[in-house]
């Protein structure tokens, strides 16, 4: 109420005041008058922008289109010429040539740049012998179509023959070195004729044709009114072929303002008008009044008019029971469309009028009725002949004053013309689906919006053409992400024979990694189309198929009708234009048999390039060798020199470009990382293939010898396990018989003593002396038994042990010695380190090894011994240093890990620690090295597998 109270006070206070509300009606409607002339003002120059840039494209298309036909003249005539230089039949050809295209005045050959050839001569004899080269006019764009390699439009330029025309030469070079032009001249009347200049209505626009002049560095206009048209709405297009640009130009300069003014001048009039008229209304507080009580008089005659409206209206409505189904109120409208009477439907339930076997209609029994809130579908009615009749159903509660559903209106509306209508436009849709699949001309549906948007987003929308080449040329990365983001929609029955695809899902899905890479050019000028608005564009390009074959294609690129903003919808036809040859097939055919014999031959067969080492070959055996596919090796241009083992990099690299260098067939080893990890040994037999003296592509087999290396590699090891228990057995057997020898001799030589003693004491003395040789002898074959168990020991049983643990408890048993001679013992061990290792071998070399360098401590200064754990060449390694008195290497190299080998002037060196040492980490199957240096130290490397 309180809102209310507020909107009333609102409203009479305009009412109160006719001056503002007058002046307020008429700033309003003067708004909406400018808006609409407005409206009118851009339509109107839409218009005109729309009917000018027709034209313009028009004209466009036909000046290139005269300019394409001068490319096959002079390519045609640029074949004339021979392998020595010289023209052949060039009076005949270019007769021929000046017939067939009535876009050119003449054609020229001029080797050297020097004109010597001119067809027809009577017209053109005064140009003769003209060295362009050499001309100060001529010279720059000559060069300039020299350095490009390309057919460029110089001019428009006054000839030697009279009049002013364009020439355009085509560079022709012979073994990559220039010949001369072939060229044509186009009169400029000529070329004006042709474009369909001159049969644009001169009564509201004209053309301008100019060229940018570098040297006077001003724009130069060629044709008749050149005052300035600044002031004028014009539209322009440019000509890369020659760098010309032409100008469409309004005649009109203010036009648009007369059409526009008297509306303009009328609707502010009418605003003022209105704007009086309701000022003098609301001066009236009777007519006010007067309103009041009208608007009073319809608000009682609202149900009066809602019922004329129920009967009247043109769909059906009726109230329904939503216990019982009943009918409680109908309109004509419903009766009428199931042709039952007003009483027959009143004693019909709701649930019999609707069609139960459709499949779409959910039938609403008394139960859903009650429950439901509000619906709104399509349903099938049964009228009282029996027809079907679809009729789009809302069901809405009616809320009475108890808040609960009573009763429900349904609203029906007959839309059985609609559904035929449907169905009519979907067998259209069918029908044109038909055409569109059995179209003769392969046809492509490409969805082109994302590639908008995202030029869009790079602001190159509207940009000139040149910029946007080059912009697209500097940033390759742009274009095919263009690429990526082209949606194929649609292909026909002849798409899918020209591109070879067994299905449209595969061609669609598949399309776009078949592209041909030299497609990219002609993928540009359909960005720059984008950029430029155009709604068609024609090229000539090329496409490669499934079945690798290259095809000429011509692609007419149109955006359907409705989608020219967005270009959701492209229709693009790609006529095959190659002549197809007899022998294809028989090519095609004989390239598989060639193939299938590669693909049985047991190694991979390739082709690289000489240079890159690009491979553009490969044999499916590589899938089977190396597990990769010859579609993975080939996407990838450093594939080969990617997948070469690590170590074998460098050299496989130098040594492949060394003897490609020097022109060498090649056979060498090495090994490339296989997909599944592994490592597989390659035997690769490379030829090079020379064209004209030089090497341009290599080829060979790669044989996978992986099996013979490693049974050369078991061999090898065999072979030094051999060697090395030879030379164990060789050791062993001198110690045991120079030991033994010794001890034996020694008691021989006692006992003889003994003999011949003279005395009792003597006797004692030898005796004393025999034990200690017996002792000595028992100490030997102690330590021999000892080296037997370990070499004979085969069936050691290793464990994970925790070195750290094992290290504290060698340091335990040595604690006396490294508190006496005040060691240190530091430790550089990862936390909780695991060996395999057999735990008794372990603690002794710990033992031995650590008691050696306490034992061989420098007198000089304080011990310290460092223990190290860490990877070396995927073997653990356990190092142990200490700063003791060292080792001289260059002296007893020998005598290290010799039995009873010593190196020291110590009374308790016997030369066997390190012996046994030795004999436990060769049997746990690794090794031990020794770094040493007198006065400076020793570090033990132990190797663990």
């Amino acid at each position: 109420m309180e809102s209310e109270k507020k909107h009333t006070k609102f409203i009479g206070w305009f009412f109160s005041r006719p001056k503002i509300t007058g002046f307020f009606t008429f700033l309003f409607l003067s708004y909406i008058a400018g808006f609409i002339v407005w409206q009118q003002y851009k339509l109107i120059k839409e218009d005109e922008q729309r009917e000018m840039n027709n034209i313009l494209h028009v004209v466009h298309q036909n000046i290139e289109q005269s300019l394409k036909n001068c490319y096959t003249t002079t390519l045609t005539l640029a074949l004339t010429i021979n392998d020595k230089g010289i023209p052949e039949n060039f009076d005949y050809v270019g007769k021929k040539l000046v017939e067939s295209n009535t876009s050119i005045n003449a054609v020229q050959l001029v080797p050297n740049g020097i004109i010597k050839y001119t067809y027809p001569m009577i017209e053109n004899g005064a140009a003769m012998n003209l060295n362009i080269l050499t001309s100060p006019y001529l010279k720059r764009e000559a060069l300039k179509s020299i350095s490009t390699r390309k057919m460029y439009f110089a001019g428009p330029l006054k000839l030697k023959q009279g009049g002013v025309g364009i020439v355009g030469r085509f560079p022709v070079f012979q073994n990559n070195k220039f010949w001369g032009f072939s060229a044509v001249i186009i009169k400029l009347e000529t070329l004006l004729e042709s474009s369909g200049i001159n049969n644009v209505d001169d009564s509201k626009y004209y053309f301008q044709f100019s060229k940018y002049d570098a040297k006077e560095q001003k724009e130069i206009f060629y044709l008749p009114n050149k005052t300035n048209f600044s002031n004028n709405y014009t539209i322009s297009t440019t000509i890369p072929d020659g760098d010309w640009k032409i100008y469409l130009i309004s005649k009109q300069q203010n036009y648009l303002y007369s059409q526009i003014l008297i509306p303009a001048i009328i609707g502010f009039i009418l605003a003022g008008l209105f704007g009086i008229l309701i000022y003098t209304l609301l001066k009236i507080p009777e007519e006010l009044q007067f309103l009041v009580n009208s608007q009073a008089t319809k608000l009682l005659n609202s149900e009066i008019k809602f019922k004329t409206i129920f009967d009247q209206a043109s769909v059906g409505i009726a109230l329904v029971d939503t216990i019982s189904g009943k009918y409680l109120e109908i309109n004509k409208q419903y009766c009428n469309m199931l042709g039952y009477t007003l009483r027959e439907m009143r004693e019909k339930n709701f649930q019999p009028v609707t069609n139960s076997n459709d499949s779409n209609n959910d039938t609403l029994d008394k139960k859903k009725l009650k429950e439901i809130k509000k619906h709104s579908r399509e349903n099938q009615y049964i009228t009282k002949s029996g027809k079907i009749v679809w009729v789009n159903q809302t069901v809405t509660p009616f809320l009475e004053a108890n808040s609960k559903y009573n009763t429900n209106i349904v609203i029906v509306e007959d839309i059985t013309l609609q559904k035929e209508t449907a169905q009519i436009i979907k067998k259209s849709e069918i029908r044109f689906k038909s055409l569109f699949d059995d179209s003769p001309i392969p046809l492509l549906e490409k969805d082109f919006s994302e590639v908008k948007s995202y030029l869009e987003e790079l602001n190159l929308i509207d940009e000139n053409p040149e910029t946007v080449l080059l912009y697209l040329t500097m940033h390759p990365v742009v274009v095919f992400n263009c690429i990526k983001l082209v949606k194929i929609i649609d292909v026909n029955t002849m798409c899918l024979s020209l591109y070879g695809a067994k299905s449209k899902k595969e061609l669609i899905s598949g399309l776009k990694q078949i592209a041909d890479k030299d497609a990219i050019d002609d993928f540009i000028k359909q960005l720059i189309a984008i950029t430029q608005g155009e709604k068609q564009l024609i090229i000539d390009s090329k496409i490669e198929n499934y079945n690798g074959e290259c095809r000429d294609v011509n692609i007419r690129w149109n955006v359907i009708r409705g989608y020219e903003k967005t270009l959701e919808r492209i229709i693009v036809s790609t006529q095959d234009i190659t002549v197809r040859k007899s022998s294809e097939n028989i090519i095609l055919k004989s390239q598989q048999r060639v193939e299938s014999l590669i693909n049985t031959i047991d190694g991979i067969v390739w082709e690289c390039d000489a240079k890159t080492f690009s491979f553009n070959f490969i044999s499916q055996k590589a899938e089977s060798i190396l597990g990769y596919t010859p579609e993975e090796w080939l996407e990838n241009p450093f594939f080969w020199q990617n997948h070469i083992y690590s170590e074998d990099k460098d050299w496989v690299q130098n040594y492949c470009k060394l003897k490609t260098d020097q022109n060498l067939n090649h056979d060498f080893e090495y090994r490339m990382v296989a997909k599944n990890g592994s490592i597989v040994w390659l035997r690769d037999i490379v030829n090079i293939i020379f064209e004209n003296g030089k090497a341009i592509s290599l080829r060979g087999i790669m044989i996978d010898i992986s099996k013979t290396k490693e049974a050369e590699k078991d061999l090898n090891a065999s072979f030094n396990l051999v060697t090395e228990q030879n030379k164990r057995l060789l050791n062993f057997s001198y110690i045991v018989s120079h030991n033994l020898r010794s001890h034996t001799s020694n008691i021989a030589s006692i006992v003889s003593l003994i003999e011949s003693s003279e005395s009792e004491e003597e006797r004692d003395q030898m005796m004393e002396l025999l034990k200690t040789v017996s002792c000595s002898l028992n100490e030997t074959m102690l330590h021999l038994n000892e080296v037997i168990n370990i070499r004979t020991n085969i069936g050691l049983v290793s464990e994970p042990l925790n070195l750290e643990q094992y290290i504290i408890t060698v340091k335990n048993v040595l604690s006396k010695q490294i508190t006496s001679h005040d060691v240190i013992i530091s430790t550089e061990i990862p936390k909780d380190t695991m060996i395999n290792y057999n735990p008794a071998y372990l603690e002794s070399v710990l033992y031995n090894i650590i008691s050696n360098s306490i034992r061989y401590k420098h007198p000089s200064r304080k011990a310290i011994i460092t223990i190290k754990f860490f990877m070396e060449n995927d073997m653990k390694v356990l190092q142990i240093s200490d700063n003791g008195i060292g080792i001289d290497l260059v002296r007893n190299a020998d005598k290290i890990f010799g039995m009873y080998k010593t190196f020291s002037n110590n009374l308790d060196s016997k030369g066997i620690g390190l012996f046994i040492t030795k004999n436990q980490i060769d049997a746990m199957g690794g090794n031990i090295t020794v770094e040493s240096e007198p006065n400076v130290g020793t570090t033990f490397k132990i190797y663990i597998q």
